[in-house]
């Protein structure tokens, strides 16, 4: 890089303090989402219940869901919430700041690897940092108890160490790559080699100037970092799998790896999904101008630029092709986005009108809402006390009066954090808490359990299983003769369906709306009385 070339640009006081400002900011803000809104149905509530369960068991090797072998996802989000939990108690506060502390992490080290790309640059860790925090998509996941940003976490590790390990020819730090995309495999399994190896098989493309590297010193590079990361993952999967049996590994390895590579089980979106979405999750960077000019200025001829394109590049790809799709599955490749952001408002500070306004579109949105003077929809019955949507919309407004004053990387990124801020005041504040929160069903079944539980479903996500520190399973019902033959043997359970999709025959005992839907409770005590009292009923259930 030249630097005599590069034009510089006076740097703000907040921007020579480095990743860790936005780092803080980040945080105070996703411990507050924290506070404020419930866990949510059905992935946060189900990885909860799964290390619940591993605490409860004491078994750190293989992962359990309603008490059954659950072969989905690695242990190492469980683990973390196992260590903090030592520490704790059992606390679902604490276990819900795991994944805010793996953003947090991926912010600075974020900063740490724009720090190697540009030495020259003494701001391009804050701006890298502010970019992180403040890139919608990002900041979202970030504040959930989930494996993306643990997965970026180990993405943005393996990358920074593959760095040093071309400046440097050091195999200490391609180990320590290897070390990065083993916790990857822990995380989330060999999803983790579609983020990080083509960065690594396009080493020598992209490393330019960082270091001399031949084709021997590559592959013996990526060797070893590759075979680091097989044995992290063995230390885990041998004993498992001697523990768990035969059939927990083949489902593990293939049908939870390779099958969902080959044939999506879940999720299955068109080839162009995250084309059409890439405008959210390029949110705010992509609504600059001033950004975009800088596009066709800007030299991508620059190593850090080139790491990001093979980067972000060869695993949107690949996602696009592999049929099961979700938004959050990108971002591990934020943290890139993040950096080429950061550089092209090095020499701009534009202000950030276009998110400014989105946000005051939302914010005036909401105090319709509350006055009433605009329908807000299915969502409406939820959006109470009125008083309180109002006064949320009023003060989003005020933070994009004063956020979109400020310039640049930071104005935009404070912008988004204050979004996000408002959004957890408006769901811990008004209904929409309480129609997600499972602790409101969990505490009418939770002391039922030595009478037996059942549900009365397709499938159960264990929503309820930690928020009612349960100790044995729900019963899962799928069809009416066995509701029938549980209840002859449970005589004093409980069975809890969905009325709008599972009706049961008999008057319930409770409904609770959860999720957007009615949710019922029969008491069988209750049914076994109305079937007295209603045989014709009954019978025409049996024939049925």
């Amino acid at each position: 890089v030249n630097v005599a070339a590069e034009k510089r640009t006076g740097s703000s006081t907040i921007l020579r303090w480095g990743a860790g400002v936005p780092a803080l900011v980040f945080f105070a803000i996703a411990v507050a989402g924290v506070c404020l809104r419930p866990a949510f149905p059905i992935d946060e509530t189900r990885y909860l219940s799964v290390a619940w369960e591993m605490w409860l068991g004491g078994d750190l090797l293989v992962p359990t869901k309603n008490f059954e072998l659950y072969t989905h996802k690695p242990p190492l989000l469980f683990w973390l919430i196992q260590s903090i939990w030592s520490v704790t108690g059992v606390s679902e506060t604490a276990a819900r700041l795991v994944g805010p502390l793996a953003a947090t992490m991926a912010i600075l080290v974020t900063g740490r690897l724009a720090r190697i790309l540009w030495p020259w640059d003494p701001d391009a860790p804050a701006r890298a940092g502010w970019a992180l925090a403040g890139t919608a998509v990002f900041a979202i996941s970030g504040q959930l108890t989930m494996f993306d940003a643990l997965l970026a976490l180990c993405t943005v590790l393996a990358m920074t160490a593959l760095c040093e390990a071309v400046t440097t020819g050091r195999w200490r730090w391609w180990a320590a790559t290897g070390l990065a995309v083993g916790l990857g495999g822990l995380a989330k399994g060999p999803v983790i080699l579609i983020h990080v190896l083509p960065a690594m098989l396009a080493a020598r493309w992209w490393a330019g100037p960082l270091g001399p590297m031949g084709w021997r010193e590559m592959a013996g590079g990526i060797a070893v970092a590759l075979s680091t990361g097989l044995f992290v993952v063995a230390l885990w999967l041998v004993p498992a799998g001697l523990s768990a049996g035969p059939e927990w590994i083949d489902s593990v390895i293939w049908r939870q790896s390779a099958g969902r590579m080959a044939s999506s089980f879940a999720h299955a979106r068109p080839w162009w999904f995250y084309g059409a979405l890439l405008p959210l999750l390029l949110f705010p960077w992509a609504s600059l101008p001033q950004l975009w000019r800088q596009v066709r200025r800007i030299s991508w001829s620059d190593p850090a630029l080139r790491l990001a394109i093979a980067w972000i590049l060869p695993a949107t790809v690949a996602f696009s092709l592999i049929s099961g799709k979700q938004l959050h599955y990108l971002v591990p490749e934020l943290p890139a986005v993040a950096l080429i952001a950061s550089r092209l408002l090095r020499d701009v500070r534009p202000r950030p009108v276009f998110p400014a306004m989105a946000l005051g579109v939302g914010g005036v949105a909401l105090v319709a809402a509350g006055c009433g003077i605009v329908p807000a929809g299915q969502i409406g019955s939820l959006l109470h006390p009125s008083g309180t949507v109002v006064l949320v919309g009023i003060g989003i407004l005020a933070g994009a009066f004063v956020t979109a004053r400020l310039r640049g990387v930071v104005g935009a990124s404070l912008i988004m954090l204050v979004a996000i801020l408002g959004l957890d005041l408006l769901i811990g504040a008004t209904g929409i808490g309480a129609g997600y929160d499972a602790h409101r069903i969990a505490a009418q079944i939770a002391d039922r359990e030595e009478t037996g539980l059942a549900l009365y479903s397709d499938e159960y996500h264990a929503e309820f299983t930690f928020a009612g520190r349960l100790t044995r399973p729900l019963a899962e019902l799928g069809t009416l003769p066995k509701v029938m033959e549980w209840a002859e043997e449970h005589p004093d359970g409980l069975i809890l369906s969905r009325e709008d999709k599972h009706p049961l025959p008999w008057s319930s005992r409770d409904e609770i709306a959860f999720r957007g839907r009615p949710y019922a409770i029969w008491a069988v005590p209750d049914m076994h009385r109305q079937a007295t009292e209603r045989p014709d009923a009954i019978a025409r259930m049996r024939h049925d």
